[in-house]
C-alpha cells in the first residue's frame, strides 16, 4: 500500500476510463491515429466577467515526467482490465504530440479553446485528467484572489488559506494560483520555498492563552521579533485588552531597543467598527505607523462593504474564500467552480483532420468543432473588444475592415473597424519536445495585473451584473458549425 510519504508518480493522475479507452483503442491497433481535443469552460465563476489561466506550469511538469514505472504497471495488471500487450506498451510511453496554449495569466473567458492537444489517440487520452485538475483549480483560485484584490482597492492581500484548503497540494498550488491573481503572499512556508513567494505570519491565539496574561504573551513575542511584531490583539477583548496591552509593548518593550509596533491583527468581531476604534487609540499614542490587519472568513464582497464602511484597514488577510475559491452566494453551489472539460475537437482522416462536434439539449454544452485559432480583438486604444473563433487555417487580416459573426445574433451585419488582432494560443510542445519557454511567476504575475489594468475593460471587472466579453466567429468558421449542427442534428422523430 502506497503511503502519502513515498514518492507519487503523477502520471497516474488520471480517471480509469482514461486507460479503458486506452487499451480499447490499442487493441483495435488504433494508437497512431490523431486527434485533437481542446480544454475550455462554459461558466465564469461568480456570475463574474472574466476568469484568469493558470496551471499551465505544471501541466508542463506532468507531460515531460510522463512514464510508467515497474509499479505502476503491476498495479495495473492487478486490476485485470488490461491485455499484456497494451500493459508492455505502456512501459515505454512517452507523449508524443503536439500543445497549444493560452501564455500562463492570460484572461479568459466562456468556450473559447484555453489549450489544444493535438496527439496520437492515446496520448491525447491519457493526459486529460491530469490537464483538467491543473487547471480548473489553479484557475479558480487565480480569479477568485483578483476578485478580491479589486475590493481591497490597493491595500495588500495575503494568502491565509491553507489549513481550509482541500488538501496540503491544494494549499500549496492555491499558493501559488493566489500569487498569480494578485495576492502579495501567502503563510504557506512551502509554497514560498518551491516559488519564491513571499511569505508571512505572527501568531495563533495558542501564543496568547499560552501564557498567563495577554501583556506577557506580547512582551515575549516583542522581545522574539523586535523588527517584525505583530500582534493578534482579539483573543480576549479587542478595545479593552488587545490594543491596551499592544501599546503598553509598544512603548515599554519596543520604543526603548529603537523599535517600532509594526502592525496588530483582528480575527473576529465587527471589524468596520474595531478598525476605526483602533486607529484612533494607536494615533492617539502616537502609533500611527502601526499598520492593522484583519482577517475572519474574508471575500470580496465583505472587504468592499468595509470599504464602503470606511474601516481603517491596511490589509487583508483572506483564508477559506481564496483558497477554495467558494462563493458567498450558497444558492448556487456551482458558481463556485470553473467546470474546464476536455472534448475531442478532429479526428485525422487522410491526412487531413476531419472537425467533431457535439450536440446537447443544453444549448452551452454544444462544442466548438475543428482545429481552431482564437484571437483577441483590441481597438485603437488598445482595450480588448471582443475574442475571435477562426478555422486554423484562416487568415486574419484587421487592416481593413474584417466581417463577423456574433453567434447570439448571426443575422447582423458585423465588422472590426480600425482594430488588431492578436493569436492567444502558443504552442508548447512539438512531436512531445517544449518548445515553449516558460516564464516565471513574476512574470505571470504582471501580465495579469498588465491586461486588467490595461486591456480589459472595467465594466467586465464588476462583481455585480458585468459586461459579457463578446465571443465572435469568422463567417466560415460560423458555417462550419452550422453546417455540422445542421448533418449532426438530424434526428428523426416519431409519433
Amino acid at each position: 500500500m502506497m503511503k502519502q510519504a513515498d514518492k507519487r508518480n503523477l502520471t497516474m493522475v488520471m480517471d480509469l476510463y482514461e486507460l479503458t479507452m486506452a487499451n480499447g483503442y490499442f487493441n483495435d491497433g488504433d494508437m497512431e491515429a490523431r486527434v485533437a481535443f481542446d480544454v475550455f469552460y462554459r461558466k465564469n465563476p461568480d456570475r463574474g466577467g472574466f476568469a484568469i489561466f493558470a496551471g499551465l506550469e505544471q501541466i508542463v511538469e506532468y507531460i515531460e515526467n510522463l512514464h510508467f514505472s515497474t509499479e505502476d504497471i503491476a498495479y495495473l495488471r492487478s486490476l485485470n482490465t488490461f491485455t499484456d500487450a497494451f500493459l508492455d506498451y505502456l512501459k515505454n510511453f512517452q507523449f508524443q504530440g503536439d500543445l497549444y496554449a493560452f501564455p500562463e495569466g492570460t484572461i479568459m473567458y466562456p468556450h473559447e479553446p484555453v489549450i489544444t492537444v493535438i496527439a496520437p489517440l492515446i496520448d491525447a487520452q491519457i493526459v486529460e485528467t491530469a490537464i483538467l485538475a491543473q487547471v480548473n483549480h489553479q484557475s479558480l483560485v487565480a480569479t477568485k484572489t483578483a476578485r478580491i484584490v479589486k475590493a481591497a482597492a490597493g491595500k495588500l492581500v495575503s494568502d491565509f488559506g491553507a489549513r481550509r484548503a482541500h488538501n496540503m497540494d491544494a494549499a500549496i498550488y492555491g499558493a501559488r494560483a493566489s500569487y498569480i491573481g494578485g495576492a502579495a503572499g501567502t503563510a504557506t512556508v512551502l509554497a514560498g520555498q518551491m516559488f519564491g513567494i513571499p511569505v508571512s505570519g505572527t501568531m495563533a491565539h495558542s501564543w496568547v492563552m499560552y501564557y498567563k496574561n495577554e501583556f506577557e504573551a506580547f512582551k515575549n513575542y516583542a522581545v522574539n521579533y523586535p523588527d517584525n511584531t505583530v500582534l493578534l490583539v482579539d483573543t480576549y477583548d479587542t478595545i479593552q485588552s488587545g490594543i491596551p496591552n499592544a501599546i503598553r509593548v509598544a512603548h515599554e518593550i519596543l520604543e526603548p531597543m529603537g523599535k517600532r509596533l509594526k502592525g496588530v491583527r483582528i480575527d473576529s468581531g465587527d471589524l468596520a467598527y474595531q478598525s476605526r476604534k483602533v486607529r484612533k487609540m494607536l494615533d492617539e499614542e502616537g502609533l500611527t505607523d502601526c499598520k492593522i490587519i484583519v482577517s475572519n472568513s474574508l471575500d470580496e464582497h465583505t472587504i468592499s462593504s468595509l470599504n464602503i464602511q470606511k474601516a481603517c484597514i491596511d490589509s487583508y488577510g483572506v483564508g477559506e474564500r481564496l483558497i477554495t475559491g467558494a462563493t458567498s452566494d450558497y444558492s448556487d453551489e456551482t458558481l463556485a467552480l470553473l467546470g474546464a472539460v476536455y472534448k475531442i475537437a478532429a479526428v485525422e482522416e487522410n491526412g487531413t483532420f476531419a472537425p467533431r462536434i457535439k450536440i446537447s439539449g443544453t444549448v452551452e454544452k454544444i462544442t466548438n468543432p475543428g482545429l481552431k485559432k482564437v484571437y483577441r480583438i483590441y481597438d485603437h486604444n488598445g482595450k480588448a473588444k471582443a475574442d475571435l473563433i477562426a478555422k486554423a487555417e484562416e487568415d486574419v487580416d484587421m487592416s481593413h475592415d474584417f466581417r463577423f459573426v456574433d453567434p447570439q445574433m448571426p443575422w447582423r451585419n458585423m465588422k472590426f473597424t480600425g482594430c488588431t488582432a492578436k493569436p492567444l494560443q502558443v504552442k508548447i510542445f512539438e512531436n512531445g519536445k517544449r518548445v515553449y519557454e516558460l516564464p516565471t511567476l513574476e512574470e505571470i504575475r504582471s501580465y495579469v495585473k498588465k491586461q486588467l489594468t490595461e486591456e480589459i475593460w472595467e465594466e467586465e471587472q464588476r462583481f455585480i451584473n458585468p459586461h459579457i466579453h463578446y465571443m465572435d466567429m469568422t463567417p466560415d468558421y460560423y458555417e462550419l458549425k452550422m453546417s455540422l449542427l445542421h448533418e449532426k442534428g438530424k434526428v428523426e422523430v416519431v409519433n
